[in-house]
C-alpha cells in the first residue's frame, strides 16, 4: 500500500491521508473545495464543485491516474436543492460517468456545499 501526497490539493485536516494506492486501486479521501495555494474556499455551489473536482484530480494526477480511471464517486451536498448545478459542473470532469452516489447530508467539513471522493483503477490493472 502507498500513500498518496500533492502540495497541489489541500492537506489533511485531520487523520488521514489524501489518498491510498492498494492493488492497483486508487482511493482518494473526501475533497471539499479549498484552494491548495491559499487554502480558502471558494463561493457558491458552482464554484466549490470545481475545486472538488480539481482536488480529487490532483491526487489522481500524483497516483498517475486520470478522471477517466475513476470507476465510482460519492458525493456529498449540503443542500439537494445544488444537484443539478453540481451535476452540471461534475459532468466535465467524470466524462466516463462512472458509478456514483450523491447524498444530502446535514452539514459539511468547514461548512462547504459538497464533497466528493473517488475509487480509481490504475492504468494496466484489472477492476475485474
Amino acid at each position: 500500500m502507498n500513500t498518496i501526497s500533492t502540495s497541489k490539493a489541500p492537506g489533511a485536516i485531520g487523520p488521514y491521508s489524501q489518498g491510498y494506492e492498494a492493488n492497483g486501486f486508487v482511493f482518494t479521501s473526501g475533497q471539499i473545495a479549498i484552494d491548495p495555494e491559499t487554502g480558502k474556499i471558494a463561493d457558491g455551489i458552482s464554484a466549490q464543485t470545481e475545486q472538488c473536482c480539481k482536488n480529487i484530480g490532483a491526487i489522481l494526477e500524483a497516483a498517475d491516474c486520470g478522471y477517466e480511471n475513476v470507476v465510482k464517486t460519492t458525493c456529498f451536498l449540503a443542500d439537494m436543492g445544488d444537484f443539478s448545478v453540481f451535476n452540471e459542473i461534475y459532468a466535465k470532469y467524470f466524462t466516463s460517468k462512472p458509478a456514483r452516489s450523491c447524498v444530502a447530508v446535514k452539514e459539511l467539513p468547514k461548512g462547504v456545499l459538497c464533497e466528493i471522493e473517488a475509487i480509481a483503477v490504475k492504468q494496466g490493472a484489472s477492476a475485474k
